[in-house]
Order: structure tokens, then C-alpha cells, then sequence
């Protein structure tokens, strides 16, 4: 369960306290499990903050002396979009706009986290931040929104674009794989896109690693829209191949992985078929790097299949 705001109320003042939205997600469960002397990151349950509710994110504001604010909520749902598009947009757009809003009248630092949709997949080599965007779905628009929002309303904002997100938590195409692997002898798998798989406690570390700097230095700190993500598979088709090879010995059989294309799978929503991030400049500014991806999915498969953690 989220750890309550109400907790926190009266103690020492000597600390830092990093704001949390989207506790329950991926990487805001990974979130929660770090840990440091003297911060706190302190997520509120859905009872004491309703992001559709501009008094509700004022008091939550109000509530404590906060040094940084990460916003890991979000729609995430592709397909579920298309025919949501009001909450998606309420979600992903406005409620990152009054976090943004808020944040900005009291000096605080904000960091938001974004995604590749936002891009159309065309450009055939790795994006630069600079980019152009052209979301090809809902859910793409809503969070290209959501930034424009974040950077309308805050100059303190740290924008963190991702990609591919997994982990031993929620819906997730490793969990999924895994999953079927256990149930059928043959995966059919579509095998024409192409993206940076990434682990959502590299994303969460990341995150925690930047509000740490934006939190001793808010004056100074080196704010804008940066790319993250793990290193890029070749191909997509490669990926569920990958997770079911490394799980072998540990699953009750080994299906065969069947390629398809994009074409060949119908879904409701348009996927960008190359997005692909250049996370250069992240590294650059920060210092910080996502794991070879070889290496994260192997931590992840064998949280998930020792059940170390409770998905």
C-alpha cells in the first residue's frame, strides 16, 4: 500500500521528503523500495490525493515541505485509450498540467515521466530529443500533453521520456510472456518493431538519482527533456525469444517462438514500429545509464520466477 501522507505530518523537518504520484504503478513501486538517510519518498493512497480534482492536488501540496515531486502516474493502457480517450487525456495532459502548476507557484522541483509514443516510429534510426513528435495513438497524444503541459507551466520540470517498461509488477509484456510460455507450445509474436526494453527499477533509480540532485541544488539543476531507456534490441521479434531462452530450465516447457508481422496482429490502437531512443545526452548530463538489457531481464525474470516480490 502507499505509504501515507497523514504519517509523515510533525516529524523533524531535517529531511527530505520527495512527493510521489503513481505509487501503486511499476516504477512507482520500485520507487518506494529505495531507501536512503534522511529521505523520505512518501506516496499518497487514492483516498488523500484524486489527480481529477484541482483542491485535491493543492492540499497534498500543502500537506508537507516537499523537495521534489515525481509523477510516475499515468494511463498506460495503448488499446484501452482509443476508447478512453477523456481519461486518458485527464490523466496523462491534465493533471501533469496542475502538478506542474502547483509545483512551479511553490519553487518546487518537478520530474515527470513520458514515453516514446509520442514519436511515429519513421525516422529509422534512435531519437534525439529534439525530435520531431508524432504520436500515431491516443495514448501518445495524451502524454505529448502532457509534456507541453509540464513545460508550459514549470521551469523546474525534468522530463524523463522511457520506453518498453517491465517489471515483476502490473501489466507488462515480460510478465506476459513468461505467463504463456507456461501455458502453450508455441508463442506467436509480432516481430517488426523495434525499441529499448527497460527495467522500471532502472527508470525508478534514475529518477530517485535526479530528484536527489534537483532536491541539493534546485537553483542550479541541469532541468529539461531527456531520454532514458535501456539499450536497443536489434529486432522486437527478438525480445519474448530472449525471455523465454533465459527462463529455460525454470518454466514447464519451451514453446516455440513464432514471428509475425505488425500487420498480421490487428489492435486498436497504432504502434509505432522503430522507437528507438539516443540516451546520450542523459548520460551525458547525468552520469547515469540503464543496464545492458541482457542484464536487467535476466534480474526481473528471476524476481518473477523465485517470486521475490508479490506482482
Amino acid at each position: 500500500m502507499p505509504v501515507s501522507v497523514a504519517a509523515y505530518r510533525g516529524r523533524a523537518p531535517d529531511g527530505m521528503r520527495f512527493l510521489l504520484l503513481g505509487g501503486t504503478g511499476q516504477v512507482g513501486r520500485e520507487l518506494r523500495s529505495l531507501s536512503q538517510t534522511g529521505v523520505d519518498v512518501i506516496a499518497p493512497s487514492r483516498s488523500e490525493l484524486d489527480l481529477h480534482d484541482p483542491h485535491s492536488i493543492t492540499r497534498i501540496f500543502a500537506a508537507e515541505p516537499w523537495n521534489v515531486i515525481i509523477n510516475a502516474a499515468a494511463y498506460t493502457d495503448v488499446d484501452g485509450a482509443e476508447g478512453e480517450a477523456s481519461l486518458a487525456f485527464a490523466v496523462n495532459a491534465v493533471a501533469p498540467s496542475r502538478l506542474a502548476a502547483e509545483a512551479e507557484g511553490r519553487g518546487i522541483p518537478l520530474i515527470h515521466i513520458s514515453t516514446d509514443h509520442v514519436f511515429d516510429g519513421r525516422k529509422g534510426a534512435p531519437y534525439v530529443e529534439n525530435d520531431a513528435t508524432s504520436p500515431l495513438n491516443t495514448y501518445g497524444r495524451s502524454k505529448l500533453a502532457g509534456e507541453h503541459g509540464v513545460r508550459a507551466a514549470t521551469s523546474r520540470h525534468v522530463i524523463l521520456r522511457t520506453s518498453w517498461v517491465y517489471s515483476p509488477f502490473g501489466k507488462n509484456f515480460v510478465r506476459t510472456i513468461l505467463r504463456l510460455a507456461s501455458e502453450r507450445e508455441r508463442l506467436t509474436v509480432v516481430a517488426d518493431q523495434r525499441g529499448c526494453p527497460t527495467a522500471a527499477c532502472d527508470i525508478a533509480k534514475a529518477c530517485f538519482d535526479i530528484a536527489l540532485s534537483c532536491a541539493k541544488e534546485p537553483e542550479r539543476a541541469p532541468y529539461g527533456l531527456y531520454h532514458f531507456a535501456g539499450t536497443a534490441r536489434r529486432l522486437g521479434s527478438s525480445l519474448p525469444g530472449a525471455i523465454v531462452e533465459l527462463a529455460v530450465g525454470r518454466l514447464p516447457r519451451q514453446p516455440l517462438v513464432v514471428p509475425i508481422r505488425t500487420i498480421d496482429y490487428p489492435t486498436k490502437a497504432l504502434r509505432p514500429a522503430d522507437t528507438r531512443l539516443d540516451c546520450a545526452a542523459f548520460a551525458r548530463v547525468f552520469g547515469i545509464t540503464a543496464r545492458p538489457w541482457r542484464e536487467a531481464l535476466i534480474e526481473t525474470i528471476d524476481r518473477l520466477l523465485t517470486k521475490k516480490d508479490t506482482p
